[in-house]
């Protein structure tokens, strides 16, 4: 997996996205309790059932697997020049 310095800020993105997403589907918004490892496999395998994203094999169903996949997803939908992808 290749690394950007801002993974981070993208993968934040991604999860902002992904919950904004999950509420017009008619989800309801996850308790504050939630930890942000459950977040990222809740909104990883939303996009995977919505066909957003292509599922991970299952012995590779982790939680780094799954950020980056998240990450790619989000990189895909910013414009090119957006700041986050330089």
């Amino acid at each position: 997996m290749k690394k950007n310095k801002n993974d981070a800020k993208l993968l934040k993105k991604a999860l902002e996205l992904g919950f904004a997403f999950a509420h017009k589907q008619g989800y309801g918004d996850l308790d504050k309790s939630v930890s942000a490892k459950d977040k990222v496999e809740c909104i990883y395998r939303l996009l995977v059932a919505a066909k957003q994203i292509t599922p991970l094999a299952p012995d590779q169903e982790d939680g780094p697997n799954m950020k980056h996949k998240l990450v790619l997803w989000i990189s895909r939908l910013l414009p090119p020049d957006h700041e986050l992808l330089k």
